[in-house]
């Protein structure tokens, strides 16, 4: 009897067991099955490796345990930054810093990975940069690199759009974080620059004395005219002499000693 209660006692015991273990794998495999996608991802559904095509939006998501498994991938706005060297349409050698800024196509994110993977800022977009820089910076010239910056930002970012979009990369916006030269160009430059200054000082000096002569010759043109209609009025009225006497006149009569005085009658130019 002992024997037998032992026994049940021990089929008891493996029965507890069993069910104790099916239980926790089930509940293993309830949490290998469940998995969530967080804000600003999207979650690539694979099958034994492969690229099914189902994208996970935002939230929970289910998948079959050792068969299926999910990537996730970022689709917010990510920023890089490069230097990148070439040589401008005058032979220049310019070397440049970028800033890119892009993000993934939510809907080509399968794509993306099946295509390129996870690394795709070094497989990719690293390149792109590289080479679309060198394209746009061979169409200018050292100078028009500086003068002309907003048209070659944009030359190069219409060129970075043609390349990566159709591979799931959104161009949001590209900016020319800094250009440099050689030192030899710079101051040739800085050269020009001066020269185009003294230029520009010399000929706005010289429109000063222009400025200041022609004054001076109206000012001339002004007294001899001034002169001329004097002289017209002095051979139609002999009185404008005593007038001009008049208006010089201190108001003190001048003393003669044994004489006297003749003034000039001056009610008589009033009148």
């Amino acid at each position: 009897m002992q024997n037998i209660s032992h026994m049940l006692n021990d089929k008891k015991v493996s029965w507890t067991s069993g069910v104790a273990v099916i239980v926790i794998l089930a509940v293993l495999l309830g949490f290998m099955s469940v998995g969530t996608i967080n804000a600003g991802e999207r979650g690539v559904l694979l099958q034994f490796g492969a690229v099914t095509g189902h994208v996970y939006d935002e939230g929970l998501y289910f998948k079959i345990p050792f068969v299926q498994s999910v990537v996730k991938l970022d689709v917010k706005v990510q920023k890089t930054e490069v230097g990148a060297d070439a040589s401008s349409k005058d032979l220049q050698i310019v070397n440049s810093t970028v800033a890119l800024n892009f993000k993934l196509d939510a809907g080509k994110v399968d794509e993306l990975y099946q295509n390129v993977g996870k690394n795709y800022e070094d497989r990719l977009i690293d390149p792109s940069l590289q080479e679309s820089v060198k394209a746009a910076t061979a169409m200018y010239t050292a100078e028009e690199l500086i003068t002309k910056r907003s048209e070659v930002r944009e030359a190069i970012k219409v060129n970075l759009k043609e390349k990566l979009e159709p591979q799931g990369i959104l161009v949001e916006e590209f900016n020319i974080v800094d250009f440099s030269f050689s030192t030899a160009f710079n101051a040739a430059i800085e050269d020009k620059v001066t020269a185009e200054q003294r230029a520009i000082a010399a000929k706005n000096k010289l429109e000063q004395v222009k400025f200041e002569a022609e004054q001076k010759i109206a000012e001339a043109r002004g007294r001899a005219e001034a002169i001329r209609i004097e002289s017209e009025a002095l051979k139609t009225n002999d009185k404008i002499i005593d007038m001009r006497f008049i208006e010089a006149w201190d108001g003190k009569l001048p003393v003669v000693m044994g004489q006297t005085a003749n003034l000039m009658d001056i009610s008589s130019i009033i009148k």
